[in-house]
């Protein structure tokens, strides 16, 4: 068991603000809220706290996981996108953060600028947790690091191998997850998606304390070699819809195919998982695919035993949740001593 932290207070608005400890923390109390929702005990551990959902960006998972994770442990959420509310419209983000920290305990943002994150975390007086920017996806890769931990029990070292566009948000902050946690990251993306190199120098110097590596790929088939997880992300992120048709030629070659995988060397011996935060284009059965097919990973893959993407999806309620109480509940580490004084008795 992680040591127990106090976060109480604290936003979080991109992953480097996170310790190994404090991703650990996090990730251990998830796993004991799910437990817990599992036996069909419901806590109080939000009780009478009232928490924003401010989405500038549409949502399905991300918005269903924070209501459940907010109504589990009995408080409220509020859903507030652009068309009702005037967040740096009619009024500036400043403002806005100023009203809306008088009367929340806490505000979820999801929308485009890290700026704006920031401004309401500055000036809302309240914990503000980073839903999705631009630039950052701290919650979905806390829910990324519980499935790899539950699927592979602890054991280390493992490689972990993010395929397509290698400058998105969820590849940047993976990469720096998996560096803080110590695991093997590679990078694999075409030349023309790298991500920032002084990123990758940052997660390296991380990576190196652990005794692990991180690394940038052009080559799928050479990446994926011994991986224990394969995980890409849509081709086009929301707001580069005019980029559909180039990046599709673009990064048809690092597409996630049953050919891809059983390069890994570990289909057979059940020793790799794949991951996708979604919505995934693995069929013809959208207005984005209809014509063109699978795009970032084909049908076989997504539906294989092998992948856990939907486990990844209901690890969102329960990391969202372990966040939220770590940084506004009372005591949430009594929760851990609890659960380790019964494992040992």
């Amino acid at each position: 068991m992680a040591k127990l932290v106090d976060m109480k207070g604290r936003s979080l608005l991109a992953l480097e603000a996170l310790s190994e400890i404090e991703i650990t923390f996090l990730i251990d109390l998830a796993e004991e809220l799910k437990k817990r929702k599992k036996a069909g005990v419901f806590g109080n551990l939000l009780r009478q706290k009232n928490i924003g959902l401010v989405f500038e960006k549409p949502s399905t998972r991300t918005r269903c996981a924070a209501t459940v994770a907010v109504v589990d442990e009995g408080g409220s959420a509020e859903y507030l996108d652009v068309h009702n509310i005037h967040l740096g419209k009619k009024e500036s983000v400043v403002d806005t953060a100023r009203a809306l920290g008088r009367m929340l305990d806490g505000i979820l943002f999801r929308g485009y600028k890290q700026e704006t994150a920031e401004l309401l975390a500055r000036h809302a007086g309240i914990p503000v947790w980073n839903g999705l920017t631009d630039d950052c996806h701290p919650t979905q890769i806390l829910a990324d690091l519980m499935t790899v931990r539950e699927a592979f029990k602890g054991r280390s070292p493992l490689k972990l191998v993010y395929i397509g566009d290698g400058r998105n948000n969820v590849a940047t902050s993976l990469m720096v997850g998996c560096a803080k946690v110590g695991i093997n990251f590679v990078n694999c993306t075409p030349r023309e998606l790298l991500p920032r190199m002084e990123l990758v120098k940052h997660s390296q110097a991380i990576a190196a304390q652990k005794g692990t590596g991180v690394t940038v790929s052009s080559s799928p088939d050479a990446a994926v070699k011994g991986a224990n997880v394969v995980y890409t992300d849509t081709w086009v992120s929301m707001g580069e819809e005019a980029c559909f048709s180039e990046r599709v030629e673009l990064l048809r070659p690092f597409q996630v195919n049953m050919a891809l995988m059983r390069k890994t060397g570990l289909i057979e011996t059940g020793e790799v998982i794949f991951l996708h935060c979604l919505p995934a284009f693995h069929d013809s059965n959208t207005d984005f695919t209809r014509d063109c097919g699978a795009l970032e990973v084909t049908d076989d893959v997504f539906e294989a035993p092998f992948s856990k993407v939907f486990d990844q999806t209901e690890n969102k309620v329960h990391t969202l949740k372990a966040l939220m109480v770590a940084t506004l509940g009372d005591s949430p580490g009594d929760l851990l001593k609890k659960a380790t004084k019964s494992r040992r008795s």
